[in-house]
């Protein structure tokens, strides 16, 4: 069986490895959406990724849920990706683009005014307050949404595949449809998110066709190779919960796999992060799944290779470590020890705490595995 060093056929593009980048948010963006020279360094510190699959990428001017995230709504923002993107293929490395809508879990000052909208007028818990650590967000507790007409529900998709396709103008290898960690698609997805009653909603069925159609158009403007989705069965904590997920998610895996698109990425955390961990969903979905299938959330190196080595998944991606390590496959194969995390940084917009962890062979000789923390929780900041 493969193990993490060997490369891996995705779509139309081979991975050097299977040390996959997984997308964290790190609000480096200005605030107008557009990315930062700040973000070209530390995307181009990271190639050596077999594949980097970016933050969340808001696809609409509705989708919005954050200061200091970026966008692919418009030319402006479209090349701000671009020395980015070049960044990474200079470097021999390949990125997808995340795109991520945040629905319901928004704000009208994040919106110019305009209410945030939702698969139904469901407001999420107004004791939920998004990050537990500090983030450039409102903090005052969630509006009702604006359930979205048929028409706005197909302007919406539409926009997705818009911004699939700003994606791959700036040099973006693929795009990932985030559906899931309580945004949009699964605010459709999840029966006590979606309460309608006409072709989106109701059965487990109609209630996917939102994240179905999504794929559609996107594969229809972009191809199928250049396209990942990423679920999260067992999330719950944006106030997100499905009466039936096993029926849910094992009927939306059967669609996704008849689609043949480049991956499947599914993340399955500790139940602190409000996952359900009742149900595996790794090998569940994995039996369904017959494309790359890729694990994410709170795995180690030596979880991972024994993840690969049972034919479990087909590569691992990971969050706060590739934050702390720009150069981890190449720790992991050393077998050298990690830099520490440091959480309180993970928002901020300044350079400490992004691009300023050393690379091995940065260390001064001093520096011992005592000096590190071998063995923490690989948090998955942000989306």
């Amino acid at each position: 069986m493969p193990d993490l060093f060997e490369p891996l056929a995705v779509g139309s593009i081979t991975l050097p490895n299977r040390v996959l980048f997984a997308p964290c948010t790190r609000h480096r963006a200005n605030l107008d959406e557009t990315a930062t020279p700040i973000m070209i360094e530390y995307y181009g510190q990271r190639a050596s990724a077999g594949l980097i699959i970016s933050e969340g990428i808001n696809p609409s001017t509705l989708g919005r849920g954050y200061y200091h995230v970026p966008a692919l709504n418009n030319s402006e923002q479209e090349g701000s990706w671009r020395p980015i993107t070049s960044a990474v293929s200079a470097r021999g490395g390949a990125i997808f683009a995340q795109l991520m809508h945040a629905g319901r879990l928004s704000f009208p000052e994040l919106l110019d005014g305009r209410a945030p909208i939702g698969a139904s007028g469901v407001r999420p818990d107004p004791d939920f307050r998004g990050y537990t650590v500090s983030c450039p967000r409102p903090k005052e507790p969630y509006p009702t949404p604006k359930a979205l007409d048929e028409k706005d529900v197909r302007l919406e998709i539409t926009r997705f595949a818009d911004a699939a396709a700003r994606a791959v103008a700036a040099g973006f290898a693929g795009v990932e449809i985030h559906a899931g960690n309580g945004y949009m698609p699964i605010q459709f997805l999840s029966s006590n998110t979606n309460c309608r009653s006409d072709r989106y909603g109701g059965s487990i069925a109609k209630r996917s066709r939102f994240l179905l159609e999504i794929i559609d158009e996107v594969a229809e403007r972009i191809g199928r190779d250049k396209v990942g989705v990423k679920l999260s069965p067992g999330f719950q904590f944006s106030d997100v919960r499905d009466d039936d997920p096993v029926g849910l998610y094992t009927y939306v895996t059967k669609c996704i796999n008849d689609r043949r698109i480049a991956y499947l990425h599914v993340s399955d955390l500790h139940p602190y992060y409000g996952y359900d961990v009742h149900v595996e969903w790794y090998p569940l979905l994995r039996n369904i799944f017959e494309g790359v299938f890729i694990v994410n959330g709170g795995i180690g190196f030596e979880q991972a290779q024994q993840i690969l080595s049972d034919g479990a998944a087909d590569a691992v991606a990971f969050g706060s470590a590739f934050i702390a390590n720009p150069d981890l496959p190449a720790r992991f194969r050393a077998g050298a020890p990690l830099n520490v995390p440091r959480p309180e940084l993970f928002y901020t917009q300044e350079a400490e705490g992004y691009t300023d962890y050393p690379r091995m062979d940065e260390l001064p000789s001093s520096h011992t595995a005592a000096d590190y923390r071998a063995d923490f929780a690989d948090l998955q900041p942000g989306t």
